[in-house]
């Protein structure tokens, strides 16, 4: 099946922090993209709920308000075996390490 996204996607696995009121839960990124990106967990939001992410590139905080988009939610001991695992977000608005983010993008 060919890809329908006119965005490209690096992927790139990073650990980050993400949670409804803060950054609680920890979690895996599979892809990211200027505008979102997937979360690996078995802890996922619902669809439409605003979550907080939380992550580093090149030793800066980045900090970044997000909208749940899709969720698939897979039992805990079937979690590794599942390949797309968790939710896709959209950035909504970045709070810090916007220019650290975007410069990460392009260098990688």
């Amino acid at each position: 099946m060919t890809e329908k996204r006119i965005i490209g996607r690096l992927k790139k696995r990073l650990t980050i922090r993400f949670g409804i009121d803060s950054a609680s839960r920890v979690a895996f990124s599979e892809d990211l993209s200027a505008t979102g990106m997937f979360i690996k967990t078995a802890n996922v939001c619902p669809p439409n709920s605003r979550i907080r992410i939380e992550f580093t590139v090149d030793d800066h905080l980045v900090q970044v308000d997000a909208r749940v988009m899709w969720a698939k939610k897979v039992p805990q001991n079937l979690f590794h075996l599942v390949k797309k695992s968790g939710m896709g977000v959209r950035f909504l608005r970045f709070q810090a390490g916007e220019e650290h983010f975007q410069r990460f993008l392009g260098a990688v």
